[in-house]
């Protein structure tokens, strides 16, 4: 039996080699393609375009009421009507000049508003409109009356005496109006009748033969 001769053994060593480089440069591919997969950056994060929420503006301040006297009448000129404000609180007085009155009071809320009440139900809902009015509707012995009043300078303003004269409770309010008009009730032990006329510079005022001094009315 023959040995195989040179030629075969160098075949057979050229076709190991070009199987060796085949499974080199494969690899070598695979290795290259896997590293550019690996270190690819990936898609940059997509940028929200909706508009960023704005903070809720804050509500605005109330200021509360300015102390200050009004005086007006109602609009049908049945009677007039006061309203003082002092401190956040107010008092008011409704008058016909003969027999009907009623004296309010209650709170004045930071926006104006004034809701007041007084003896038999009578109620006062209005609005003090930038210190320089105040509006609204009084509701005095089931009559509703709408009333515009102004601020009054003194002595333009919200009257009241109390005392006891020949053993008779006194109880006297007057409103003074900007004209000089003045619209009161006097009460004598709860009897109403006309009051009669103070001096508004310094409130002086005679009843039953007694000098008395209304002072400005206050809350």
């Amino acid at each position: 039996m023959k040995r195989p001769g040179p030629l075969l053994t160098l075949l057979a060593g050229l076709v190991l080699g070009l199987f060796l480089l085949t499974l080199d440069a494969t690899t070598g591919a695979k290795t290259a393609s896997s590293s550019y997969e690996e270190t690819s950056p990936g898609p940059a994060p997509a940028r929200s375009t909706a508009p960023a929420a704005s903070a809720p503006a804050p509500s605005p301040s109330r200021v509360p009421a300015t102390d200050a006297d009004y005086a007006g009448r109602t609009d049908d000129d049945a009677a007039s009507i006061a309203v003082t404000v002092r401190d956040g609180k107010a008092i008011a007085y409704y008058c016909d000049g003969r027999a009907e009155e009623s004296w309010l009071k209650g709170d004045v809320e930071d926006d104006g508003a004034l809701r007041l009440t007084g003896e038999h139900g009578a109620t006062l809902d209005g609005t003090l409109r930038d210190g320089k009015r105040v509006d609204g509707t009084v509701t005095v012995g089931g009559g509703r009356h709408a009333f515009s009043a102004d601020r009054a300078k003194k002595p333009s303003g919200l009257w009241r005496a109390t005392a006891t004269v020949r053993s008779a409770k006194i109880d006297g309010g007057w409103i003074v109006l900007k004209d000089g008009t003045q619209v009161g009730v006097l009460t004598r032990d709860g009897k109403p009748s006309p009051a009669p006329r103070i001096d508004p510079e310094t409130g002086a005022v005679t009843v039953d033969g007694q000098q008395l001094t209304a002072r400005p009315a206050t809350p």
